[in-house]
């Protein structure tokens, strides 16, 4: 019953947003080939931003005001426990056997040593943090990314790593837990813990021309980099056998010969 509220009401935000959604692109702003979407998703972005300022900042700023910083240390520690068995299955996924060991063991010693991973007792013991998550391991076996999409409430993604974000919530011992109010309750914290990790970019974003185009890049280059395991600068952004209007094709270097034209 309560899941089936849950459900609705979040369809009726997506619902209202959608219809809000479209927006004009701001003059000088280009289209770029992996953001074919970008009208609707400037719309979504520009309400995720509202929101933003109203609720989830002032919060979060009252939490890193009010709680001392050995306790949000640990709020993290938390959170990043319960998603090591993401990380080790796609890990496993990827063929990386020692890495999913390595968190394996992460997990098992921050969940007995470090009281259900408030502590971090595997760093010290030389046990490495790892990120993975089923968007990098779909990537990693040649998936294409796809579209940029702004996600309502989430942010940015891609349309890979949308679709993966269902499969995480599955690996993830959260989803579970028997106790619905604890179940969801997590999520308030959890996203709280997020957005104050995100605190020290505001500055960096309120001096930017194109708040939106900067977040979109930044995600993309980010995967990219996080998908190649940081062996190579960029993911490709566009499928090699999608037709690109003569238009969106990059010039020639200077000084080779321009075909002609009929």
């Amino acid at each position: 019953m309560l899941k089936a509220r849950y459900a609705r009401a979040a369809l009726g935000f997506v619902g209202a947003l959608s219809l809000s959604a479209c927006v004009t692109l701001p003059p000088g702003s280009k289209r770029v080939p992996q953001d074919p979407w970008e009208s609707w998703n400037r719309g979504v972005y520009k309400v995720n931003d509202k929101l933003d300022r109203a609720i989830a900042k002032p919060v979060t700023k009252a939490y890193v005001r009010v709680v001392p910083q050995p306790i949000r240390i640990g709020v993290s520690n938390f959170f990043e426990n319960l998603n090591t068995p993401t990380v080790m299955i796609n890990d496993a996924l990827q063929g990386k056997l020692l890495a999913s060991a390595n968190d394996l063991g992460r997990f098992l010693l921050n969940s007995t040593l470090g009281l259900a991973g408030i502590l971090d007792p595997a760093t010290p013991a030389g046990l490495a943090r790892n990120d993975e998550d089923f968007g990098q391991t779909l990537g990693h076996w040649g998936m294409h990314p796809g579209p940029f999409v702004e996600l309502p409430i989430l942010g940015p993604s891609d349309l890979r790593d949308a679709s993966s974000k269902v499969v995480d919530s599955y690996t993830n011992p959260r989803q579970y837990i028997k106790n619905s109010y604890l179940k969801y309750g997590l999520y308030l914290p959890y996203l709280v813990d997020k957005r104050a990790a995100l605190l020290s970019l505001d500055d960096t974003l309120s001096r930017v021309y194109d708040p939106y185009a900067f977040v979109r890049d930044a995600y993309l280059q980010r995967r990219a980099y996080l998908v190649s395991d940081g062996k190579v600068a960029e993911e490709p952004l566009l499928d090699p056998d999608a037709d690109i209007p003569d238009s969106d094709k990059p010039a020639p270097p200077s000084g080779e010969a321009q075909p002609a034209s009929h």
